[in-house]
């Protein structure tokens, strides 16, 4: 229906198209042109006519006008009425008529005036022209009648057109209202029921089973809700039956974490006791074999005092190995601030820190004037910074005064949310195979003798970074010495709410841990770790 109609209608539209350009495009046109005929012919008799009377050449302007107009509104009226043979008569006559005028009496006239003969008979010219006067008075009845008969057909057209679609949309309205009577019996009514059934189950009546009604693609549509529910049943009998089995499951968890931190307590109770405990008799090692040193060593050879040296650095040793442990074990646990921290603060306090060594090995620190904001904690940070920038100076070549260069590199291509930081020295350099095992705790790649330390400080560096969210590795591809790149959260943004976060649930967790022991004495403070190797 909607492509006969269409297609109906595209017909009517162009016949009426057509109509109405052959009576704007063609005809219209063709009477103007043809009025502009007649005046051309006109100016040319009057002209002729002036000159015969006053002998003056400036009177012939008309008819000279003329005839250009004449030979313009000709071609423009044979143009637009190419098609149509009648009018092609009516002009040929009318130019015929004026020929004959032409040759017979203006030309002859215009040319007795100027060679003083006499002039043609001026009844033979009017009657000549009067000839020319009934050619165009018969070329425009015959236009007239063309108009009238091209206004009747547009008409008709028009009418039969609107006829036409009136018929259309009142047998669209009649389909339409054909097809809503049996949408509503044959798919309305049936998907009503559907959809009672539907809400029925959706309260919680799931047995409720939905009815087959309607065509088959409705009733393949009532099927497969029908499945639905049926899906429905299983799964919330099966989510029950889970649900029983996490609340069993979230009691051992409960019962789990009341333990984990009752341990943990305990944990820390033991690192604080190690702490103090394990030290005190490594003290009393070192003091008493320095005492042995000072009351007998007249007595002892060359030997005896050696090894009460090695007694003493050992014990030292063990000391500086236990500082170390506590301290690398604390990390995330007892000094675990999220703040928003400004580089610049824990790097100066770092640099403080290592003043004397940075003056006595003459090193060349470069740094920024302003680092940006990160999250974390302050102490942790100054320990990140003391521990890199302090390897920069203790591993340094020995031909080349030492030069440690921290830098930013965020850019283009940097990790969103994070800031990327460089430690660059051109120290003795880590060899590429050796760039992940420098991370692991108590590695060393140099022996005691020539470079002192525990070998914790890459470990507890990377810790560090790792607990603040961030990555840590060396730069394999530069050769002239150390680059250490890594990355701390951006202040501000989402890795800023996420530390937030965290901080707040561990901290609750510390605090939920410690309560149930009792603390005999303050924890001492995590203290940077110096010395450390990489």
């Amino acid at each position: 229906m909607v492509v006969g109609t269409g297609a109906l209608g595209a017909a009517l539209l162009s016949h009426t198209t057509t109509a109405g350009n052959r009576l704007v495009d063609r005809i219209l046109p063709a009477q103007r042109d043809a009025l502009r005929l007649e005046t051309a012919l006109l100016d040319q008799e009057t002209g002729v006519r002036g000159y015969l009377l006053a002998d003056e050449p400036a009177l012939l302007e008309p008819y000279e006008r003329g005839l250009a107009d004449e030979s313009a509104a000709a071609q423009r009226l044979a143009a637009v009425l190419d098609g149509d043979d009648d009018v092609r008569e009516d002009l040929a006559a009318v130019q015929e008529a004026a020929r004959a005028w032409r040759e017979q009496f203006a030309v002859p006239a215009i040319d007795s005036v100027a060679n003083g003969t006499a002039a043609p008979s001026l009844q033979a010219g009017k009657e000549r022209f009067d000839e020319v006067r009934r050619r165009i008075a018969a070329q425009q009845a015959h236009l007239d009648r063309i108009q009238a008969d091209a206004r009747t057909t547009f008409g008709e057209a028009r009418s039969q057109r609107d006829h036409i679609l009136l018929a259309i949309v009142v047998a669209f309205l009649l389909a339409g209202s054909a097809l809503a009577a049996l949408l509503h019996v044959g798919v309305l009514r049936p998907l009503a029921l559907v959809r009672i059934a539907s809400r029925r189950v959706a309260d919680g009546a799931f047995e409720e089973e939905i009815p087959l009604r309607g065509p088959s693609d409705l009733q393949d549509l009532a099927r497969a809700v029908e499945a639905m529910r049926h899906r429905t049943v299983a799964e919330l009998k099966a989510s029950r039956r889970n649900a029983e089995r996490l609340d069993r499951i979230a009691v051992e968890l409960d019962a789990q974490a009341v333990e984990l931190r009752r341990s943990n307590a305990e944990l820390e109770q033991f690192a604080y006791v190690a702490s103090h405990d394990l030290q005190e008799p490594l003290r009393k090692v070192a003091s008493f074999c320095q005492l042995l040193e000072k009351r007998y060593g007249d007595r002892l050879d060359e030997r005896g005092v050696q090894y009460i040296g090695f007694a003493v650095d050992g014990a030292k040793r063990m000391q500086v190995l236990i500082n170390d442990l506590l301290t690398f074990s604390r990390v995330g646990r007892v000094q675990d601030a999220r703040e928003t921290v400004a580089m610049n603060g824990p790097l100066d306090r770092a640099l403080r820190n290592l003043g004397t060594a940075v003056e006595e090995s003459g090193a060349e620190i470069a740094r920024p004037e302003r680092l940006p904001d990160v999250v974390g904690d302050p102490t942790l940070l100054t320990m990140l910074w003391q521990n890199l920038v302090g390897n920069a100076v203790k591993f340094r070549s020995p031909d080349r005064a030492p030069r440690v260069e921290v830098a930013l590199v965020d850019g283009p291509g940097a990790e969103p949310g994070f800031h990327t930081f460089t430690v660059t020295d051109n120290g003795i350099g880590v060899p590429a195979e050796f760039a992940e095992k420098v991370f692991v705790i108590f590695q060393r790649l140099h022996g005691r003798e020539s470079y002192g330390g525990t070998g914790i400080g890459l470990s507890l560096c990377k810790k560090i970074v790792e607990h603040a969210g961030g990555r840590i590795r060396i730069d394999t591809d530069y050769s002239d010495g150390t680059r250490i790149v890594f990355t701390l959260p951006v202040a501000g943004t989402d890795a800023d709410a996420d530390a937030d976060t965290e901080a707040a649930a561990g901290t609750d967790a510390d605090t939920d841990a410690a309560a149930p022991v009792p603390v005999l004495a303050p924890a001492p403070a995590l203290e940077p770790t110096e010395g450390t190797v990489r």
